[in-house]
């Protein structure tokens, strides 16, 4: 779908919306226009770099990417 067909599509959505739709569409819109990138905690950055030095040690399991769809559709159902 274009982009004109997209932008066509949300307003007329919003010309029809009650009022949690618009309060739902506001914070989507406010969330995406906010500057602030994702972070990570301390804690997470602790966990990746252990799994990092498990893989390096060859202690990790790594899949190539048919495993990894072979997983996805196993859990998808």
């Amino acid at each position: 779908m274009a982009t004109l067909d997209l932008r066509n599509t949300v307003k007329s959505y919003v010309a029809s919306a009650d009022e949690r739709l618009l309060k739902m569409m506001k914070a989507l819109a406010e969330s995406y226009q906010s500057e602030e990138e994702p972070t990570l905690s301390e804690e997470d950055y602790a966990i990746l770099d252990r799994r990092r030095e498990s893989y390096l040690k060859g202690e990790g399991k790594s899949y190539n990417m048919e495993e990894i769809k072979q997983n996805a559709r196993r859990a998808a159902r």
